[in-house]
């Protein structure tokens, strides 16, 4: 846990390293984090965030397909946004009000977030518990 929250570090495929650090994206500039009152990502330049309240669920998935879960991507079936740097799995954060993520003007708004965390299921356990930190 850090000063502020719990932090999670995104899961980094060995093969994938390269071309994510020429987006910018590398252990040290990809992480979520949890506080008792916000939910942060960070992907490289790409930064989302929102209040704890609106995550209203979160589901753990995959194996994922390698061009549909490396890099940040767009879904166009329902607008979420995905910040892949892992095929092995992760967890996507579902919202009640959408949110910017990949733009600077704040447009499209996002309903969900699909991350590749090291740690999956204990992102979702601690989004799931509203009393945890």
């Amino acid at each position: 846990m850090s000063a502020t929250g719990t932090r999670f570090p995104f899961r980094f495929d060995p093969v994938f390293r390269p071309a994510l650090a020429l987006l910018g994206v590398r252990p040290a500039t990809a992480w979520v984090e949890v506080t008792d009152r916000e939910l942060l990502i960070r992907y490289g330049p790409w930064r989302l965030r929102t209040e704890r309240a609106n995550v209203t669920g979160v589901d753990v998935s995959g194996p994922y397909r390698w061009w549909r879960a490396i890099g940040p991507h767009v879904s166009l079936a329902d607008r979420g946004v995905s910040f892949g740097s892992s095929t092995a799995g992760g967890a996507c954060v579902r919202f009640g009000v959408p949110v910017p993520a990949l733009a600077p003007a704040g447009w499209p708004r996002h309903p969900a977030a699909t991350v590749t965390v090291a740690d999956p299921p204990a992102l979702a356990r601690l989004l799931a518990d509203p009393d945890l930190p």
